[in-house]
């Protein structure tokens, strides 16, 4: 017959299992912009960002209320290496004239009570930063800010509702101030379940769910930025406060609740609202019992049917006895004792009985609790996209704490709910009063670590004046490069390549092409029709380039080349022929007619031995007359930027700009032959070859280089060559972030302080790590794949600031690219004398092609830079390759027509 009433408050697995599908929906539906208003769980974001790291440190005041009694702590947190801290409290009464009172009242006497509290402690002269623990629902919108959606609990206060509670307490210490003579900082607005989750996080870093079970019920978590459609940005994490008490008000839980539950919320503060904390907290349970009871009671079934008054009376069974009921070991003395203190005198059936109303209704609060924790831990497994996976819940309350059974239940539960979840449950100490201090230190260490990257990361912020100097000081050295008398002296080159013509859709037959400018080598056949099916088709071979011929003499290099190509002929079954070659050196060459190239220097990590100051076109018939097994017509050496020139030149007649931003950063334009000193005669165009990669040897853009460009530079092959290339290609951004990575973990601010033996390694930091580490769909989570394959372990904050580091070196990259590129369009309209040019820029490079955002920031650059220059950009395909053999057809048909 007892069981027949509590049938309904037994709830099997498969129901719990859709409680819980219920409460992840609800989750889902509450962090929605647009389902957000008609969710009854709120999931309130409560702008904690950060977890503890175990370098807070200081003093710190912390005051709470919500519960039956104010408190106000001091907490100081001792930066000892063993993450200790230490916590002094009062308690101080809450009278109903207080919790029912008016706004300016309650504000007024937490003032009081702070004040005799420092004046205990003897903190009066100090200013010290608070912690304020508010235990009702808040929507928040900054850290320090929160407006109070509904009193809960037995709170009634006028004049708070729809107010944002830190500034009627700032307002209150205020007046207090000149008076007691108090000096309060209030940092922080805490909800007791962030307190919780941010005490048991101090203590063990896996903690990222909190949760209080006592005379109110919540829990809180981690939540991935990019979901939370109510705060702006989507990078790292947010702690969100569910406000799970609410979930059923809709009527979700309807099928659930019982007769007495319905009759409970009836006699409640608050009929209709918060119908799931009423099922769960201890505030509610022993009125259920009582419910329950009265009405087994009254059929007959209790006490001989003899209704007490204790049984009519609302209130009189509380939590404490329903607990003290639940001893199993005192048998049933225990549970006897209680009835008869209040006046119902038990049978041993009826202690039997009662004693198993109180294990079902306790169980069922136990169970529900678990089923939507494990909606959290399942919700929080899948952002991080794991099988398997370790966490904590820090746990609070005096349900959780004081009642025999419970904290046994709700783990067994859980575990069963979600096997694929290793759950700690670590019991907080104090997370109303630690945990606010607790989320003040880390608040405070986050602005201080926030103004020290800052600190770390504004030299890389460049305004747009400066910009405009590195244009005209760009354009300076271009015109220097440009003159005789300065040609010499001149760090950006500016050499004559001898193509003195794009293509025009007339060049046709079959060429080869030779592609050396990196770790590896290309041999291409590259077929070109004219006519109405022009077309360009193409067969290539890849082959790899050992670092000890990279670094060896140049015989070896040149005769690696030529076993390359002789590989190739035989491939492709043409050793016999004697065809027309391009072959493109993407290395600094002055070059004295199309086929001769010197070597002013290597670059790249080359080394060979016995180039620099040789012709290369020598070096190579040299070594195919070695080899002696066929012949070539070496027509031209081509630079791969004057390649990628071509080959949108071919596309587009406007192409008169070849850009490379890549391993290496280039660019080469269309020159009126009148202005080129070093080569006679004035009439056409030539292509120049700026090499502007060595902008700034000269010292003239020192006044941006930072700290980290220079180690960069020290660090290289070529130290005090290539310095603009070193801060604006490819080959050096990865590790321009390495150097900073590494002084940033020095300053204590990433990687927990800890310099892993991968960082200290140089060249780690690929840049294809940027390109991917900086996608606007990558989530932090994968950022930390990342940086674990690269042998770094971090946290969700080293991702958001390693992402930053990517974004600040390689957006300034783009600019002072986009400045260079500037000064070179701006003179492209001076020679051409008109108001406003259109002008098409070729541009390669893995880069500009791969990298997330380099090329907007690139584009965007040159509009602010040179706004009378409509410029196109056009994504080249294969210059190196496709670009030699249109400049070798393009010289083939020049040659023709000076023969003709």
């Amino acid at each position: 017959q007892v069981d027949r009433y509590l049938y309904q408050l037994r709830l099997s697995d498969d129901v719990l299992l859709d409680v819980m599908a219920r409460f992840q929906a609800e989750m889902v539906k509450g962090l929605g912009r647009d389902t957000n208003p008609t969710a009854t769980v709120k999931m309130l974001p409560s702008f904690v960002r950060s977890l503890p790291d175990g370098s807070e440190k200081g003093d710190f005041l912390a005051v709470d209320l919500g519960g039956s009694q104010f408190r106000a702590h001091q907490v100081k947190v001792f930066d000892d290496g063993k993450q200790s801290s230490q916590l002094e409290s009062k308690f101080y009464p809450t009278p109903k004239e207080v919790t029912q009172g008016s706004g300016a009242e309650l504000f007024d006497y937490v003032a009081d009570c702070l004040s005799d509290f420092m004046e205990t402690k003897n903190l009066k002269h100090k200013k010290l930063p608070l912690g304020f623990t508010f235990s009702f629902p808040c929507k928040q919108t900054k850290l320090e800010e929160g407006v109070l959606l509904a009193w809960t609990k037995h709170f009634r206060v006028r004049g708070v509702q729809d107010t944002d509670v830190v500034s009627s307490l700032r307002r209150a210490l205020q007046k207090h101030k000149a008076s007691l003579d108090i000096d309060v900082d209030v940092l922080a607005l805490v909800n007791d379940t962030v307190g919780t989750m941010m005490t048991c996080g101090y203590d063990d870093q896996r903690c990222e769910v909190g949760l209080i079970i006592g005379t109110g019920t919540n829990a809180c978590y981690m939540e991935e930025m990019r979901h939370i459609d109510l705060v702006e940005g989507d990078e790292g994490r947010m702690c969100i406060n569910t406000e799970w008490g609410a979930f059923g008000d809709d009527g979700a839980l309807d099928d659930l609740r019982t007769e007495f539950d319905r009759e409970l919320d009836l006699g409640s503060l608050n009929p209709g609202k918060q119908l799931f904390e009423k099922m769960i907290s201890s505030l509610y349970l022993g009125e259920l019992v009582r419910l329950i009871l009265l009405k087994m009671t009254k059929e007959g079934l209790l006490f001989n049917g003899k209704v007490s008054t204790a049984l009519l009376t609302k209130g009189k069974i509380e939590m404490k006895h329903v607990s003290a009921m639940e001893k199993y070991k005192e048998g049933l003395s225990n549970t006897k004792e209680i009835l008869m203190e209040l006046n119902l005198f038990p049978s041993e059936e009826d202690c039997l009985a009662v004693q198993h109303v109180c294990t079902i209704v306790s169980f069922r609060s136990a169970n529900l609790c678990a089923a939507a924790l494990a909606a959290i831990l399942t919700r929080l497994r899948e952002n991080k996209k794991l099988l398997r996976m370790r966490t904590t819940v820090g746990i609070d309350g005096g349900l959780y704490k004081t009642h025999p059974q419970y904290a046994k239940r709700l783990h067994k539960v859980v575990r069963r709910l979600v096997p694929t979840c290793d759950v700690r449950f670590l019991l907080s100490e104090s997370g109303s009063g630690r945990g606010a201090a607790m989320v003040t230190a880390v608040a405070r260490r986050v602005a201080a670590q926030r103004r020290r990257i800052d600190a770390t990361l504004a030299p890389f912020l460049l305004p747009l004046g400066t910009l405009g100097q590195v244009r005209d000081k760009m354009r300076a050295e271009l015109e220097y490069g440009l003159k005789r008398e300065t040609q010499a002296s001149a760090t950006v080159k500016m050499l004559p390549t001898y193509v003195c013509g794009t293509p025009d859709g007339t060049e046709k037959g079959k060429f080869l092409a030779l592609d050396l400018g990196g770790t590896n080598f290309r041999v291409l056949l590259v077929k070109i029709k004219s006519g109405r099916r022009r077309s360009v088709q193409m067969y290539n071979k890849i082959f790899a380039i050992p670092l000890e011929i990279m670094q060896g003499t140049g015989e070896e290099l040149f005769d690696h080349i030529v076993q390359c190509i002789a590989d190739f002929l035989e491939y492709m079954g043409i050793k016999g022929a004697r065809l027309p070659l391009g072959f493109t050196f993407s290395f600094p060459c002055r070059q004295a007619s199309i086929d001769k190239g010197t070597l002013v220097g290597w670059t790249k990590g080359f080394k060979a031995t016995d180039c620099e100051g040789e012709d290369v076109v020598d070096m190579l018939r040299e070594a195919i007359r070695r080899r002696n097994e066929f012949d070539l017509d070496i027509v031209a050496v081509v630079n791969d930027t004057v390649g990628t020139m071509m080959t949108c030149g071919y596309e587009d007649p406007n192409c008169e700009i070849g850009l490379i931003a890549g391993t290496g950063s280039n660019v080469c334009y269309m020159e009126d032959m009148k202005n080129i000193e070093v080569v006679e005669g004035n009439e056409g165009e030539m292509c120049i070859n700026t090499e502007w990669g060595a902008f700034g040897d000269n010292g003239c853009i020192d006044h941006i280089r930072t700290k980290y460009d220079r180690e960069v530079d020290e660090g290289s092959l070529n130290p005090g060559k290539q310095r603009y290339e070193k801060m604006t290609s490819g080959m050096y951004l990865g590790e321009i972030v390495r150097q900073i990575l590494i002084d940033l973990t020095k300053q204590g601010l990433l990687f927990r302080g800890h310099i892993s033996e991968s960082l200290r390694k140089r060249g780690i930091f690929e840049t294809k790590f940027l390109s991917q580490i900086e996608s606007d769909r990558l989530a932090l989570l994968q950022v930390r794949r990342i940086l674990q394959q690269l042998g770094l372990d971090s946290t969700c904050d080293d991702s958001i600031i390693v992402k930053e580091v990517c974004g600040v070196v390689s957006r300034r990259a783009a600019q002072l690219c986009g400045a260079g590129l500037a000064a070179i369009v701006e003179k492209k309209r001076q020679n051409r004398g008109v108001e406003r040019l259109q002008i098409t820029v070729g541009v390669d490079g893995t880069l500009y092609k791969l990298h997330p955002h380099f090329s907007r920031v690139l584009r965007e650059t040159v509009k602010e830079l040179a706004p009378q220059c409509d410029v196109t950009f056009m994504l080249s395909e294969d210059g190196s390759g496709k670009g030699a053999a249109l400049i070798t057809a393009v010289a083939k048909r020049l040659h023709n027509v000076g023969q003709k």
